[in-house]
């Protein structure tokens, strides 16, 4: 029975290189079965899956739901916007009393870095971070490397550029990890402000300029301006982002080489990307999304150690 050797999905730094293919093999499975006419399998008909959502989300949420739903789980759906956390509960009661109900697995994204860590410390179903402040967010650095194998073949020896706020990107440290753990070249680009001070630490490099960054890299993953989590600002206007990061499609044409480009979503068009670039034939972004469904069908069914 293909299991994972982790209880809980908390965030990349946790998993090893084997772990990390035999979700990508598991996902390959799923992603045939999505593409059937009959899209469901019934490998989770016994397991009640939690979404505890305490920060607001769209695409992860409903990804993660129609993973559950093709896997035949039953859904318990908790936002904190609607439930007592206003009132003043807390992370731990709020989850005992789901866990009260006979759930199995938590799906957890939370405002505050290591939360999923506390709770899979106090809790017995298995935990799976959605996303948790600044600091990881598995499942996407899964599905964006699963959509960079699909689509170069390897991930081994390609040179991966992360582009954009890496401060304030709980994704950007996920594909570090991740990539890095199958052998691609890492590199990040972005203004210094938006660089967190330590970066080099990782063993990747700091290059600051986006030409040089994009000729140098077969695939860019160009990042979000996290708005909403900065207290300062970082750089003097969107406008002069826009000048000096942002990725059209007269630029990526200008390359020596044709580059493949993503984003974790939601895009600010205009500003980090150009819509001629989103959806030009460079883009693999929609790919992304449809992995992503793929990715989480795998970990959850790898984390409840059932037989296909």
């Amino acid at each position: 029975m293909p299991q994972l050797s982790q209880p809980h999905l908390l965030g990349i730094k946790n998993l090893t290189a084997r772990d990390i293919e035999l979700i990508f093999e598991t996902a390959d499975n799923f992603k045939n079965i999505i593409n059937q006419p009959i899209k469901k399998v019934p490998a989770l008909r016994d397991v009640t899956v939690a979404n505890v959502f305490f920060e607001n989300s769209t695409r992860t949420r409903i990804s993660f739901e129609l993973a559950e739903k093709r896997l035949s789980a039953d859904i318990v759906n908790f936002s904190a916007s609607s439930s007592s956390v206003k009132k003043g509960e807390t992370l731990l009661d709020t989850v005992n009393n789901i866990l009260a109900m006979k759930v199995d697995m938590v799906v957890m994204r939370h405002a505050s870095p290591g939360a999923p860590h506390f709770l899979s410390r106090h809790i017995k179903a298995s935990v799976i971070n959605a996303g948790d402040g600044t600091h990881e967010h598995p499942t996407q650095a899964l599905l964006d490397a699963y959509s960079i194998r699909e689509k170069l073949g390897a991930i081994e020896g390609k040179k991966v550029v992360l582009i954009g706020d890496i401060l304030h990107s709980r994704v950007a440290l996920s594909n570090i990890f991740a990539l890095k753990k199958l052998g691609a070249e890492v590199k990040v680009c972005g203004p210094p402000t938006l660089l967190p001070r330590h970066i080099r630490n990782l063993g990747i490099d700091v290059e600051l300029n986006l030409r040089k960054a994009l000729e140098w890299c077969d695939v860019a993953n160009i990042l979000r301006i996290q708005l909403e989590r900065q207290q300062l600002r970082y750089f003097p206007s969107l406008r002069e982002y826009a000048l000096y990061y942002g990725i059209n499609l007269s630029l990526l044409n200008s390359l020596n080489k044709k580059i493949t480009i993503m984003h974790p979503g939601p895009i600010n068009r205009g500003v980090e990307l150009s819509s001629d670039a989103a959806d030009s034939a460079h883009s693999i972004i929609l790919d992304q999304v449809e992995n992503g469904v793929a990715i989480r069908m795998a970990v959850l069914y790898l984390l409840a150690g059932k037989q296909a």
